[in-house]
C-alpha cells in the first residue's frame, strides 16, 4: 500500500470519526432533553395524583339517591 492510499484511508477515517463524535453530541443532547422532560412530567403526575387523592377525600359521599329518570 502505498503513502498516498494510506494518507487518503486515514483522512477518511478522520472524517467518519469527526461525524461520528457530532452525531454522538447530538444523541447526548436529545437524550438529555427527553430525561429533563421525562422528569418534569412525573413531577406534574405526582402533584395531579396528590391533588385527585385530596379532591377525593374532600368530595362529599354520594347520596342514595335514585337518578332522575326513575
Amino acid at each position: 500500500m502505498s503513502e498516498q492510499e494510506l494518507s487518503e484511508r486515514i483522512d477518511a477515517l478522520e472524517s467518519r470519526l469527526t461525524y461520528q463524535d457530532e452525531t454522538i453530541e447530538q444523541l447526548n443532547a436529545t437524550i438529555t432533553a427527553q430525561w429533563q422532560q421525562i422528569d418534569a412530567l412525573t413531577r406534574q403526575l405526582a402533584a395531579l395524583s396528590e391533588r385527585l387523592q385530596e379532591a377525593e377525600a374532600n368530595a362529599p359521599a354520594p347520596a342514595n339517591e335514585r337518578p332522575p329518570h326513575y
